[in-house]
């Protein structure tokens, strides 16, 4: 047997028993009953067993026929079993959505877009996980999440990739350290020239600043304390230990506040995209294709 029977040749059979009729197993099943003969007689030489006797009388199922038919019954069975278990899947799919965001974008950004989401799908569940962009990028690329939110500059090959935002990176001090007070910007040799408040490596806030000291050519940064979180860094810049450079979404009420202060910069450019990022090749299920469209129409300019 070179290819196995197709469904509808099987169904047809099985109609073909249960109404003793062609014609009749035809017109249940929308065909003409030439062409229900041809599929019977393709399926016939398909499996090379003799499945009819046909006659003036009308047509009996041999006792092969018999057989295979029991078995067809099973297949269609089974098809019915896989065809509802996919659209079971489906609309499990449809009804969650998994989210991956990088800190400053999970804390500051992703829930007003889920809200706005789920305006339209009050049912929809959302599960969303918070780690550095490095985490959120492999995530999506192992397809763990259906998307994934970015602030790093640079994007692991296999992920396609959408402009949501803009964001800037700001130096702050606590409003005692010496820069808080001055008027004269910093430049990319001061800066570089001071231990910095940081995050962790694989943070896209760091590689943003990293990349930026990178393009003025005066050197790398210098880590006087490495944190795991934003929280972390605005917290040790709040209590004295030094100067971090941290987006202005997670600085904004310290600013208002004055727990922080902004120092002023030259010479340096820390604006940056954050993005959307999931595999290539795939498409966004409706969810997440719907979260994106919330994303990129909330999309602000930098400050």
């Amino acid at each position: 047997m070179s290819k196995p029977p197709d469904p509808e040749s099987l169904d047809l059979l099985v109609r073909l028993a249960e109404l003793g009729s062609l014609g009749q197993a035809a017109a249940r099943l929308g065909i003409s009953q030439p062409a229900a003969s041809k599929r019977l007689a393709t399926l016939e030489k398909r499996l090379g067993l003799a499945l009819v006797d046909r006659s003036t009388r009308g047509s009996t199922l041999t006792e092969s026929g018999q057989m295979v038919t029991e078995w067809a019954k099973r297949v269609l069975a089974e098809l019915d079993v896989l065809l509802h278990g996919a659209e079971a899947l489906r609309a499990r799919r449809v009804a969650e959505l998994s989210v991956a965001a990088s800190m400053t974008v999970a804390e500051h950004l992703v829930p007003g877009w889920i809200t706005e989401l789920r305006r339209g799908n009050p049912g929809l569940y959302v599960g969303l996980q918070v780690t550095n962009s490095a985490a959120v990028a492999e995530l999506a690329r192992r397809g763990e999440v259906d998307l994934g939110f970015v602030e790093s500059p640079s994007v692991p090959r296999g992920l396609r990739t959408r402009r949501v935002a803009e964001d800037r990176l700001a130096v702050v001090v606590a409003p005692g350290h010496p820069w808080a007070k001055r008027r004269r910007p910093v430049g990319p040799a001061e800066l570089v020239g001071t231990p910095l408040v940081v995050r962790e490596r694989g943070s896209g806030t760091r590689e943003t600043l990293e990349r930026a000291m990178e393009r003025t050519g005066v050197g790398k940064v210098r880590a006087l304390v490495e944190l795991g979180s934003t929280t972390a860094v605005r917290g040790a810049v709040a209590a004295g230990s030094g100067p971090a450079v941290l987006s202005v979404l997670a600085v904004e009420a310290d600013l208002a506040d004055r727990r922080l202060v902004e120092v002023p910069v030259s010479g340096i450019d820390l604006r940056r995209q954050l993005r959307a990022v999931w595999p290539a090749g795939r498409a966004l299920a409706p969810p997440a294709a719907a979260l994106l469209a919330v994303a990129t129409r909330a999309s602000r300019p930098a400050r």
